[in-house]
């Protein structure tokens, strides 16, 4: 298939409109004529991935996060974003990226199926009452320990960060995968008792405790991986004689 009926397929499960205005996605990169036999899934276009891409003689990169989310004056050698473009226009690489049209109209609803949540609202609504991040019910009331240990299983990650008491009782939650800082209010606002997110900050963190909300960080990776098999799973039904891989888990840092 070509690249460009590749890209409407996606579009017409993630249409670009229900990306954040300030976001950057759709193809951003390559040729859509491209014939795509090939397709490589990945949360962030690293030097890793990009080499990946090359020398496993993919077609086409798709990832979550995009590579480049302004205008740019050159494209070289001299900088980090050129090389990777460079390497992907040599090997003739197509890449696309679906950051916040995918949160909207994919990883909100997936992230709240993975912890069992019912009675579930929009966080912040992007278009037509859909948007990003969820706020529901836990199956039952937990405390704040066994919260975050379900997280874990839920998202397959080895470890999170409790703000809060860890024998507090909850049960209404907000998520928002990635990082969530911004919309923190808006599940204040909901009267969360938890809030699971990451990328959160010490100040965030206690002021949020303070303001009567736990928080789980479960790190920015940690709950948006999930993009890559969800998305494999899509792109498996609506397109035929087309290969596809997803990059192994691989979480960004290590704690010691």
């Amino acid at each position: 298939m070509k690249c460009s009926e590749i890209c409407a397929l996606i579009e017409q499960e993630y249409g670009t409109e229900y990306a954040c205005d300030w976001d950057n996605v759709g193809l951003l990169a390559g040729r859509s004529t491209k014939e795509v036999k090939k397709i490589l899934l990945s949360l962030d276009a690293t030097d890793e991935v990009v080499r990946m891409a090359a020398e496993g003689g993919y077609d086409m990169l798709i990832t979550h996060h995009p590579m480049l989310f302004s205008a740019i004056k050159r494209v070289t050698d001299q900088d980090m974003n050129g090389r990777r473009l460079l390497e992907l226009i040599r090997n003739d690489i197509s890449y696309y990226a679906m950051h916040t049209n995918y949160d909207t109209r994919g990883m909100a609803d997936l992230a709240t199926r993975l912890m069992g949540l019912t009675e579930c609202a929009v966080l912040e609504e992007v278009k037509d009452g859909e948007g990003i991040g969820r706020v529901g019910k836990l199956p039952h009331p937990m405390t704040l320990r066994e919260c975050g240990e379900q997280v874990k299983v839920a998202y397959g990650i080895p470890n999170v960060r409790l703000f809060g008491n860890p024998d507090t009782q909850v049960s209404l939650v907000g998520i928002c995968p990635g990082a969530g800082k911004s919309t923190m209010p808006l599940a204040l606002g909901f009267g969360c008792d938890v809030y699971i997110t990451g990328d959160i900050d010490h100040h965030t963190g206690i002021d949020a405790v303070d303001q009567g909300m736990c928080i789980i960080d479960a790190g920015h990776y940690g709950v948006e991986h999930i993009f890559m098999e969800d998305v494999k799973a899509y792109l498996e039904k609506v397109l035929t004689g087309v290969h596809m891989d997803c990059v192994a888990v691989k979480h960004p840092f290590v704690v010691i």
